[in-house]
């Protein structure tokens, strides 16, 4: 008995609100009847009915009972073959439990109507972000850094000229559907032991397989943009993963220095390394065009997010591509940067979370973001290396921006956002 009526309640849930079910088995049923009705005239008007049918058609039953007891027998027809079909088709391709199906067909539609969001950043913190926004919408677009000059990407940036595929990577891994072997496969990184070359050099040591994949696709494909997009079709990515733009960009970086004043350091993970604190951040060359979809999804989106992650190396570079600043100021999304939940060692050392708003607001303007989001849960246990410590929360008293405060820490990874707390804080103010 309980096996049937799960089996029902997994039958009624084809007919839950907004799963798109409905008015397609309203339109089969009409079209069948009006199917059966004309054909039934046709065949009354040629061939009128022999006596000898008057019982098997039913005709001394009272009109209204027999055209019920035959609309019930057909809709129990029709249900059972749309049902039986429905197994049919579907088991080779997906685990033949009928619940699974009309679950996944369910959450797909439910994602496919949620708000557009578009998150700027880069690095592990955009990553978080986007594993907590596709449990609620499909309508995500990571617009990335490609700024990145360090590890795999910056060595496939040198040897081989291309955009460093890093952070990308990432962000295709977080929107993955399933984040399972085919995942593991795209962020696995060979070890330092992997097929040296004959000549000392390092071969595969250090390279991610995501990176050599999307590599190879933009020679394949003859196009970086084209590489990036084949590799989320094959991991089937809820969202679009784009570049903020498609030149050959450097960051550099004015650090105060004693006692020259200002010294530049070029390169993003120079910029990382260095001990003295930063100034400002520059892209160059200080004009390189937006990717037309970056500026396409701004403009269209219901929520911007920028942040959480690496504020001058990953959260800048990206706004400091003129056309994608322009785009910011001109959407009429809600627009909200979230500060980091920890400093970060080499850019924020002893920042407080209002000194993260006002560094961003020193480089895009005043009011940029209109509304900022903070972690307030500052009593978790945190062991962390010396110069980085939970960001306290600190701001001018004229602020000139909306302060939203919540527990979006991840209690296993304390100086980490927790990616579903983040996403239901942020779906929360729309």
């Amino acid at each position: 008995m309980m096996r049937l009526r799960r089996r029902i309640r997994t039958a009624l849930k084809w007919l839950t609100p907004g799963i798109g079910v409905k008015r397609w088995l309203l339109l089969l049923a009409c079209g069948i009847t009006l199917l059966s009705l004309g054909f039934s005239f046709m065949l009354r008007q040629f061939y009128p009915l022999p006596p000898v049918f008057y019982y098997l058609a039913l005709q001394f039953i009272p009109r209204g009972l027999r055209a019920g007891l035959f609309g019930l027998i057909g809709v129990a027809a029709v249900a059972l073959a749309l049902i039986r079909l429905n197994q049919t088709l579907l088991e080779p391709f997906v685990d033949a439990n009928p619940e699974a199906v009309v679950n996944a067909v369910y959450q797909y539609h439910q994602r496919g109507r949620g708000p557009k969001v578009v998150a700027i950043g880069g690095g592990h913190g955009l990553s978080v972000l986007l594993r907590g926004l596709k449990r609620y919408t499909s309508n995500i677009t990571a617009i990335v850094t490609v700024a990145d000059d360090g590890g795999s990407s910056g060595r496939l940036r040198r040897e081989l000229g291309v955009l460093p595929p890093g952070d990308l990577r990432n962000c295709i891994a977080a929107l993955a559907d399933d984040e399972a072997l085919t995942t593991q496969l795209f962020q696995y990184r060979f070890p330092s032991t992997a097929l040296r070359t004959s000549s000392g050099g390092s071969g595969l040591n250090g390279h991610s397989f995501g990176n050599l994949f999307i590599t190879a696709m933009a020679e394949v494909t003859g196009s970086f943009e084209r590489a990036v997009m084949e590799s989320g079709r094959v991991l089937a990515v809820q969202g679009r993963v784009v570049p903020s733009t498609l030149q050959d960009v450097t960051l550099t970086a004015d650090l105060r220095a004693e006692p020259v004043g200002v010294s530049r350091v070029t390169g993003e993970s120079s910029i990382a390394e260095a001990s003295e604190a930063i100034e400002r951040v520059y892209l160059e060359p200080n004009d390189a065009p937006a990717y037309p979809g970056a500026v396409r999804a701004l403009l269209e989106a219901d929520m911007i997010v920028a942040g959480p992650g690496s504020l001058y190396t990953s959260i800048l570079p990206n706004l400091l591509v003129p056309d994608v600043a322009r785009a910011v100021a001109t959407s009429r999304a809600l627009k909200v940067y979230v500060c980091n939940v920890a400093t970060q060692r080499g850019e924020t050392e002893g920042y407080t979370a209002g000194d993260h708003v006002a560094a961003l607001e020193a480089h895009v303007g005043a009011g940029f973001f209109p509304v900022v989001l903070v972690n307030d849960n500052l009593d978790v246990d945190f062991d962390a290396p010396p110069g980085v410590e939970l960001v306290p929360l600190d701001f001018p008293p004229d602020a000139g921006y909306r302060l939203i405060t919540a527990d979006v820490v991840d209690p296993a990874h304390p100086w980490r956002h927790d990616g579903h707390k983040l996403a239901q804080a942020l779906l929360r103010l729309l």
